[in-house]
């Protein structure tokens, strides 16, 4: 489910990069982790390269159930992509070569 989810974001990241840029919900990384971290409890859980360089991670809590996913651009600014609750850390095993899922 997390790497779904992380996958889903770098695929939207991908189509409207541009949009992002020009939204009103950026700010400097640091204001952007103590926020998600002082007022919903969420740490990094999971990280990855998206377009442009662009580093693509995703927050949550295991008290509360809530997560962000976020974009932190090469100019170190960081931008919510999406949000929401019930958070479950999965570590699901890969279908063995040749089986579907």
């Amino acid at each position: 489910m997390l790497k779904a989810v992380l996958t889903g974001a770098v695929l939207a990241l991908s189509i409207s990069g541009p949009a992002l840029a020009q939204a009103n919900n950026c700010a400097p990384r640091e204001k952007v982790v103590d926020r998600l971290a002082s007022k919903y409890g969420e740490t990094r859980q999971s990280m990855g390269l998206g377009t442009n360089n662009s580093v693509v991670e995703v927050f949550a809590s295991s008290d509360t159930g809530t997560w962000t996913i976020t974009i932190t651009r090469t100019d170190g600014m960081t931008c919510l992509v999406a949000s929401g609750q019930a958070f479950e850390a999965l570590a699901e095993m890969l279908p063995p070569d040749g089986k579907d899922a």
